[in-house]
């Protein structure tokens, strides 16, 4: 979500940074594979049957334990998901749940809102932008589509070999990321002194 709401930020004219990095940005979700106003039909229905606050989707069988296979669509580092649940333990106030239907049909208002012919197109500052076609989060065409609609916009591909949270992947996937990283600002934006 960080990377999407910095791409507002960015289309809305509210930051002006030299360059920005985005990863895996929620430009679309993974499913349902309908068009986004369908889909943002969809979730309006669902907020106006019952409370918006109400949870769009289960959080676990259990309640109280994290999804068993939640590990499957963040990383394939084993250790650097374990620190995602240390934190989770020693500061509790860091949990998240399920989205609300509110916060979906939000969502997908403001994905509709990037999706408008002119928005990203006016967009100077460069932008880097990175995901993976293996992403069960986010929608990877999405990304692709934002990167190529981005005047400044470059784009770094990754395959089945990372998930979703990119910087979190295993060393050879996320010393790509950096070096990517690395190298963009070096060109777009060096360091001043």
């Amino acid at each position: 979500m960080g990377g999407h709401l910095a791409l507002r930020a960015l289309a809305e004219r509210r930051v002006d940074p030299d360059a920005a990095v985005l990863s895996a940005p929620m430009l679309g979700f993974s499913a349902p594979n309908l068009p986004l106003p369908l889909a943002h039909l969809a979730a309006r229905v669902m907020a106006a049957l019952g409370p918006a606050t109400r949870p769009a989707w289960k959080w676990s069988e259990k309640p109280g334990e994290m999804p068993a296979d939640r590990a499957n669509l963040l990383t394939h580092d084993a250790a650097r998901y374990e620190d995602e649940l240390w934190w989770r333990q020693v500061r509790p106030g860091l949990v998240m749940g399920p989205g609300s239907w509110g916060w979906v049909e939000r969502a997908y208002a403001s994905m509709r809102a990037l999706e408008q012919p002119g928005v990203l197109e006016q967009v100077t500052t460069p932008v880097l932008l990175f995901g993976t076609s293996a992403d069960r989060l986010v929608n990877w065409a999405a990304i692709q589509r934002a990167a190529r609609r981005l005047p400044n916009g470059e784009l770094v591909a990754f395959g089945p070999e990372a998930r979703h949270e990119i910087l979190r992947e295993i060393d050879p996937v996320r010393d790509r990321a950096m070096g990517a990283i690395a190298g963009f600002l070096d060109r777009v934006a060096p360091a001043q002194g």
